[in-house]
């Protein structure tokens, strides 16, 4: 995971009074906290399915299902992080002690799908989170890597669970293509999937499903009042502030906290020690609703996010693609062509990272031009791009 707070100070100019934002990674919603809110029911509904690994046995395979911001990567992550650590920290005493009661305990591994660009690249992300040794990337193939999987797991006697985040978006894969590579090694590996879709679109055999709806809004100011006592100064923030930011939110934590984020952006950029109403409005603004997961465009190839950051500072209330196209080639230093970047826009506006509509005047006669807008969280892609890129 990116360490925006690391990143992020090196840029920022010190000063002798106390900060404002004390965390930016506190407050992102991309970055998940070890021990998330709200969800207690839940992880003990994942922890009773996962059970059975805690002794060796396979659960069956799973899907984590919810919408945007119900917290579904949060919990996982959170979950297996923490299964991941007891398991190692079982298989070193294992070797430093007599006890071997638990020698069978499951390994827990996580991959996110975002990482990866082709379906032989998810295959061998999910290998390589499970094997110790190193898997090759190339000359193989997906009988190659089964067999390789199902040999060093039946060697040793070892089995796996893995947990599959964000299947089903646009630039990822279908809940399917997990299936039909680790389906070949059920004696070995079980699947947790997660991803947005209700499980009756998949034509796939789940028996375990634990669905997580939209937060209800008390438990949403529970987040958010967690999130700024660990990314704010002392009480920076109004509790009515954070009200008013989850009303908003209807429910998702990721516009929640984003909107959160980009209002202590904005008074931190003015001087302020606190987070006022005027920022708080800011901090919603920069939030389109519906908004795509910010996780969504950081995960994007650097290319097309230096595109996405120079359009954030341009106007294209009046200017069409192929104008906007051309003006980020002629003001930024990207190396690639207006037709490229023209490219990338579509695409772009194609997968929903950017929303495609009418200018508002042109200066020939007929239909005015094609224009993109951002339907992702600005402020903070612009504050973590400038901090792992910079200006």
């Amino acid at each position: 995971m990116m360490n925006i707070e690391e990143r992020v100070a090196r840029r920022r100019r010190s000063d002798d009074g106390p900060r404002l934002i004390r965390s930016y990674d506190a407050l992102s919603p991309a970055a998940h906290v070890r021990d998330p809110d709200g969800r207690g029911s839940r992880l003990e509904q994942l922890l009773d399915h996962l059970e059975p690994a805690f002794g060796g046995a396979l659960p069956p395979n799973a899907y984590v299902w919810g919408p945007k911001g119900s917290g579904k990567s949060a919990l996982v992550t959170a979950l297996f992080s923490e299964l991941d650590r007891v398991g190692r920290d079982t298989r070193s005493s294992i070797h430093t002690s007599t006890r071997v009661e638990d020698a069978g305990m499951a390994e827990f591994a996580y991959v996110d799908a975002r990482d990866t660009r082709s379906e032989f690249g998810l295959q061998h992300a999910l290998l390589d989170a499970v094997l110790d040794e190193r898997v090759p990337k190339q000359g193989v193939g997906s009988d190659h890597l089964v067999g390789l999987l199902n040999e060093r797991l039946a060697r040793t006697g070892r089995t796996a669970v893995v947990a599959v985040d964000h299947l089903g978006e646009r630039e990822t894969f279908p809940l399917a293509t997990v299936e039909s590579f680790l389906g070949r090694v059920p004696d070995s590996v079980a699947w947790l999937a997660i991803g947005r879709d209700p499980p009756e679109e998949y034509d796939v055999g789940i028996e375990t499903t634990v669905h997580l709806p939209v937060y209800q809004r008390y438990a949403l100011v529970d987040i958010l009042t967690s999130r700024a006592s660990r990314g704010l100064a002392h009480q920076a923030v109004s509790h009515e502030e954070l009200r008013r930011i989850a009303t908003w939110a209807e429910g998702d934590a990721h516009d929640a906290l984003a909107a959160l984020f980009g209002a202590a952006v904005r008074a931190s950029e003015a001087g302020e020690r606190t987070v006022e109403a005027a920022t708080v409005d800011a901090g919603m603004e920069a939030v389109p609703r519906p908004s795509v997961a910010i996780g969504r465009v950081l995960a994007l190839p650097e290319n097309r996010q230096r595109v996405l950051r120079r359009l954030l500072d341009l106007d294209t209330t009046d200017r069409s693609i192929g104008a906007t196209a051309e003006t980020i080639i002629r003001e930024d230093s990207l190396d690639l062509s207006a037709a490229t970047v023209k490219r990338f826009l579509y695409e772009l506006a194609e997968t929903g990272v950017l929303h495609r509509t009418r200018a508002e005047r042109t200066d020939s006669l007929g239909r005015p031009p094609s224009r993109v807008e951002p339907r992702f969280p600005t402020l903070v892609f612009r504050q973590v791009f400038d901090a792992t890129y910079g200006r």
